[in-house]
């Protein structure tokens, strides 16, 4: 049933072959994940019912939180667990096969910025390099080791090194990636403000309570003057997907071709649609997420735009606050 999805999901041709390729998965995930089918039941649907991905029902991310949102009589290579912010329970996506994730985010990186190898990437995650089971930190650990750089790294405690080493990068006409967790990209800034022109500079979101909550728009635009950069790319990535969206400077996301954002109207929760413009909650078909689950309800609010470009303005009111991506813009 499934053995030849893996392949499949990354060589998509175009909306009709996602669509095709979604409805499968959703059939597999709906007939396997008792969590899923439960839901699916709880709301009165039939998987036979299901014709159009419009029509797929979404998972509400919290389900990761209290239950095992996974297809079932499978082993688990790992399981991936959000940041575990004070009062909050964080989310657990069971990952049957990490080789999946590392086709995901290898493809989706490349399918953006071309190969890691040639590139200098460094990363300043201080809240997540203790912890063994973020999603982030393997993702990281990977493309690094694809850098083929043997300064790319980990530079948490290392600010004025990673200043020289970007410098030597830049002499040596090396890309160079900085991609950090917004306040400690805010802190490197304003402790340091190095001329790091020509670098690409990333942040993964979130002041995971270190500091006052900014929008996107004026951490981006501090971000520029301190740094000497034109403009600060952003990723859009969580716990319970095995893959991520980029901007590349203008807060517009877009995905790679096995993933794909609709919204949800915020006053009737199952319907949902891709038309630009839209705005409303923000829904996911990650087709890499085969076997968890690959349609899911988050609580973020954002906009469709044109080219299945998304924005993301914010949480709904009452939803937790996660470590990726949730200042408003």
């Amino acid at each position: 049933m499934t053995g030849d999805l893996p392949d499949l999901i990354f060589n998509l041709k175009d909306n009709i072959s996602f669509s095709e390729t979604a409805l499968r998965i959703f059939r597999f995930q709906a007939e396997n994940n008792p969590v899923y089918r439960h839901f699916i039941s709880s709301l009165g649907r039939t998987i036979s019912g299901i014709k159009n991905i419009n029509d797929i029902p979404f998972i509400p991310a919290e389900f990761f939180k209290s239950q095992t949102v996974a297809i079932e009589n499978r082993s688990f290579d790992t399981v991936f667990e959000s940041s575990r912010t004070t009062g909050v329970t964080p989310g657990r996506h069971f990952v049957h096969d990490l080789k999946l994730y590392e086709k995901s985010f290898h493809s989706s990186f490349r399918y953006f910025y071309g190969d890691p190898s040639g590139y200098f990437i460094a990363a300043l995650l201080p809240s997540y390099t203790g912890r063994q089971n973020s999603s982030l930190i393997y993702m990281m650990k990977e493309l690094i080791k694809e850098s083929r750089s043997s300064d790319s790294g980990f530079y948490n405690d290392k600010p004025e090194e990673l200043i020289r080493k970007i410098s030597l990068a830049k002499v040596s006409g090396q890309k160079r990636l900085l991609l950090g967790v917004s306040f400690a990209l805010l802190d490197f800034a304003n402790n340091y403000s190095p001329d790091l022109s020509g670098t690409m500079v990333m942040e993964t979101g979130g002041m995971k309570g270190r500091r006052k909550e900014i929008t996107r728009e004026e951490l981006h635009e501090i971000l520029k003057v301190k740094l000497n950069v034109q403009s600060v790319h952003s990723e859009y990535g969580m716990t319970e997907l095995l893959s991520q969206a980029y901007s590349q400077g203008n807060g517009i996301f877009h995905c790679p071709p096995w993933m794909k954002i609709l919204v949800r109207d915020p006053s009737d929760p199952l319907t949902v649609t891709d038309e630009q413009g839209t705005s409303g909650g923000i829904n996911i078909i990650d087709l890499a997420n085969i076997y968890s689950c690959s349609f899911i309800a988050t609580g973020d609010f954002g906009k469709l735009y044109k080219n299945g470009g998304f924005g993301v303005s914010g949480r709904f009111d009452n939803s937790d606050i996660r470590g990726c991506n949730l200042m408003a813009e």
